[in-house]
């Protein structure tokens, strides 16, 4: 009779202890999906925060060119009186996380005008992000979109002139801000351009 006590009580034992690790194992399981959705939840959470942050040193460094430059109808201009060809000129204008200079309306135009002839020189030209590189006659903005607003000089060159050897646009101080078609391989000052988000 001890001996079937004793089994019984080890069979017992033995039943009690599977019963314990199942739902230990069943409890770990359960917790681990909690801690892998909260390390989810974290993750989540840590990016959004440098994305938070990324757009403040995005709005900070934008500032800082609004506070150097001119701010002109929702945009911030940053003049560059180093003479570089278009392709350079609009290179460094993406680097800096802005675009070569577009006028948008005749007063942008005109304030951009304004803001060269104060800033690099009442007798000096600009790139504008405008050219004809792809197909002749058909000027687009950096983006590839069509040029709706226009300030060619008209009464006296009949501007764009150039045919396939001047492809890309400028602005020119000593004409009232007209544009001109230059070859982009000459060498003018920039102003780039930055949305203000």
């Amino acid at each position: 009779m001890d001996i079937q006590r004793i089994c019984l009580m080890f069979c017992l034992l033995l039943l009690a202890h599977c019963t314990f690790q199942q739902t230990t194992s069943s409890s770990k399981r359960k917790n681990g999906k909690k801690d892998n959705a909260a390390i989810e939840e974290l993750k989540k959470q840590i990016n959004d925060i440098v994305q938070e942050l990324n757009l403040l040193k995005e709005q900070q460094a934008l500032q800082t060119v609004c506070l150097r430059g001119i701010k002109i109808l929702g945009k911030c201009f940053l003049a560059d009186p180093v003479k570089k060809n278009f392709h350079a000129a609009s290179d460094d204008c993406i680097a800096k996380g802005g675009s070569l200079s577009t006028p948008l309306t005749g007063d942008e135009n005109d304030q951009l005008y304004s803001y060269v002839r104060q800033s690099i020189g009442p007798e000096e030209h600009v790139w504008l992000g405008v050219n004809d590189m792809v197909t002749d006659g058909q000027w687009v903005d950096q983006s590839g979109s069509n040029v709706r607003f226009k300030n060619w000089e008209t009464e006296i060159t009949l501007q764009p002139d150039g045919g396939r050897s001047q492809n890309c646009a400028i602005l020119s101080t000593t004409a009232n801000g007209k544009w001109f078609d230059e070859n982009c391989r000459a060498e003018k000052a920039s102003v780039c351009e930055f949305n203000i988000v």
